[in-house]
């Protein structure tokens, strides 16, 4: 039965979780509390691959006193042996009593497997506490696991009437500052920030995160059916880049890779980028979530390609009026029912400006 006392705890390991968001890529963000009599005996939290999983640094917290206890996890512990040994099996080993665990793990290595070793040993499960809270922590790692593809969060700061840039392509800055940096939190829970050709031609921008306090820098992504990114492109300058090509230029392509960009081709028919394939692509590097900052064009064909997941939308106090740049070149509807469905999920002022964060 779950108490009161088991949410607080859980809510305390989620918190821990959370501390790893922006470093545990490609693993999940995991945070474990252990309680006996009301008290936390031990507790610690996943900081990146390769390093020690929640449950063991936890276990090793609490040494002898996790015998009999609980512990809370907000993921399944693994069952298998990756870059790590089994948790479960640290688990048993150290004689906990009882694990209360958010939600089953969506690794198809796992899936289950964790809790049933658990309880083979005879030690009490008791799966789903705060299982959303949960699933949005790690929303980019569900997807990988069930879809194949990482989740896609698309940022896009605009005028009050939708307009993200002027008519001749300018649009820094629509938003002010604290927009700015919030949104460079958001780039730095991504494994990824995806742009196109023409953001980097018309912005010239680094594409990296800045003002945040985070060891790891994502992977920048250029859609560039023709190779025409520039190799004197700033964001070419430090960190791995990856530009997405449809066209064989081996021109083109011989000067990016010197510039030290690594290129793949994954065209569709019409001799553009194929953006589903590019999310399959993208999930089998395993990228968890992926954040664009594009331009009305490519906002539009990833729409269009059903590979969109949410909106990060910044609504600055402006207007531009009908010459400036939409939000997405799309196709054009005649009928209402046919326009694309949001859920608005969430909507706070950051400094001047609006945040709408909206799910398809």
């Amino acid at each position: 039965m779950v108490t009161a006392a088991d949410h607080g705890f859980m809510g305390q390991a989620l918190e821990l979780a959370a501390r790893g968001l922006y470093t545990t890529t490609p693993n999940p963000r995991v945070g474990c509390v252990i309680a006996r009599d009301g008290t936390i005996v031990g507790a610690g939290w996943h900081e990146k691959a390769g390093m020690p999983h929640a449950e063991v640094l936890a276990l090793k917290a609490a040494g002898a006193r996790a015998r009999g206890a609980t512990l809370y996890v907000n993921l399944e512990p693994c069952s298998h042996h990756g870059r790590t040994p089994p948790c479960a099996d640290a688990i048993i080993d150290a004689g906990v009593g009882r694990v209360v665990a958010a939600i089953q793990d969506p690794n198809p290595r796992v899936a289950g497997a964790g809790f049933a070793r658990l309880r083979a040993a005879g030690i009490a499960v008791e799966p789903g506490l705060m299982e959303d809270e949960a699933r949005e922590l790690n929303i980019g790692f569900f997807s990988r696991m069930t879809r194949g593809r990482p989740w896609v969060r698309m940022k896009i700061a605009a005028s009050l009437d939708g307009r993200i840039a002027l008519a001749n392509g300018k649009s820094q800055w629509i938003t002010g500052e604290a927009a700015r940096a919030d949104g460079h939190r958001w780039r730095a829970r991504a494994c990824a920030i995806l742009t196109g050709f023409g953001t980097v031609r018309d912005d010239d921008p680094q594409l990296n995160v800045r003002g945040v306090d985070t060891p790891r820098q994502p992977l920048k992504i250029v859609v560039d059916s023709k190779f025409e990114t520039s190799p004197s492109a700033r964001l070419l300058k430090g960190g791995k880049t990856l530009v997405v090509g449809a066209v064989n230029e081996e021109k083109e392509i011989s000067a990016l890779e010197a510039a030290g960009a690594e290129v793949i081709m994954i065209p569709n028919d019409r001799g553009k980028v194929e953006l589903f394939g590019l999310m399959e692509e993208l999930g089998r590097r395993e990228l968890n979530e992926v954040h664009v900052e594009a331009g009305t064009k490519l906002n539009g064909s990833l729409l269009e390609a059903g590979v969109v997941d949410e909106l990060l939308v910044y609504l600055a106090p402006s207007v531009i009026g009908d010459s400036g740049r939409g939000m997405f070149h799309l196709p054009e509807i005649t009928e209402l029912s046919q326009a694309s469905a949001l859920k608005i999920r969430e909507v706070e002022s950051v400094g001047a400006d609006l945040r709408i964060l909206a799910r398809i």
